[in-house]
């Protein structure tokens, strides 16, 4: 059972099941904020190549994303995230819901870097975000990417 902390994060990050917030950690002196997230042990997911569903777990490997700020504290988000073997497809990772794949950032913190990208120089994101403006690039060369591959140019 999860605690009122941990349940209020779970809850405040949109986090369905198997997925919970089982931790958090705070530390003042770097005004930063840590979110430790966990699926339910025995949990089984499909496989993230073909979609058969029900593949126990394998492994699971750490992976960390920066997240929005809570107030003024910076915040990542950690799990460990699992691995599936499928008799078809060998052994990947599942996708986790809060972020794309391969981006140290969460789909929450790249919709903001996307909302405030018209309005501002990337390296005054970047500030405002607390991070640095080549990871800002990062995301934004991965949309562009997206846009041309679906030739929506009007939306770039």
């Amino acid at each position: 059972m999860l605690n009122p902390t941990e349940h209020l994060f779970t809850l405040a990050l949109g986090l369905a099941t198997p997925w919970e917030c089982n931790d958090a950690a705070f530390t003042e002196s770097e005004s930063h904020l840590d979110l430790i997230i966990a699926f339910k042990k025995g949990s089984r997911f499909p496989c993230p190549e073909c979609g058969e569903a029900d593949k126990p777990v394998h492994d699971t490997v750490e992976r960390h994303w920066r997240h929005l700020d809570f107030f003024q504290h910076t915040c990542t988000i950690h799990a460990r995230v699992p691995r599936v073997r499928c008799q078809h497809c060998g052994v990947h990772q599942v996708s986790v819901p809060w972020a794309r794949s391969g981006s140290g950032f969460t789909l929450l913190f790249e919709a903001i870097v996307l909302s405030m990208t018209p309005h501002m120089p990337v390296r005054a994101i970047a500030r405002h975000l607390r991070t640095d403006d080549k990871r800002l690039w990062t995301i934004l060369r991965h949309y562009v990417a997206v846009a041309r591959d679906q030739e929506e140019f009007h939306e770039v």
